[in-house]
């Protein structure tokens, strides 16, 4: 099966919180995807809430092999299992994280500086 990338960002930003993703197609298409977020929450929320949505997503585009990059180094490294989860408002979401990704056939997980995740900043607005 084709590898699909997949690169999430998202925060708060002049009084609004947002999630970005952005596919990157075994073909090099770009589809990016932002989403507003009801209700005021953390940065780490919102990074948690792109990289779910974007998860989701791949159930719908029929993704079963995925890399996915995050600029936030404490969501990744929560989810490689190298820092404990500790804050009560993340434990939810990485759970659910965590499910989705062990749905996927193949998947690997990696930190990105933020100049290397500007395409889900740029796309959408995020800098």
């Amino acid at each position: 099966m084709p590898l699909w990338k997949m690169y999430f960002n998202g925060g708060a930003h002049k009084g609004s919180v947002g999630s970005r993703v952005i596919f990157v197609t075994p073909q090099q298409d770009l589809l990016p995807y932002s989403f507003s977020l009801r209700q005021n929450c953390s940065n780490n929320v919102a990074e948690y809430q792109a990289l779910i949505l974007g998860l989701e997503a791949t159930t719908e585009l029929d993704i079963h092999q995925l890399e996915v990059y995050g600029n936030l180094q404490l969501v990744i490294n929560q989810l490689l299992g190298d820092y404990e989860v500790r804050k009560l408002e993340l434990i939810r979401d990485h759970g659910y994280a965590k499910r989705l990704l062990q749905s996927m056939d193949l998947i690997s997980i990696k930190n990105v500086p933020r100049r290397m995740n500007k395409q889900a900043h740029t796309v959408t607005g995020l800098t």
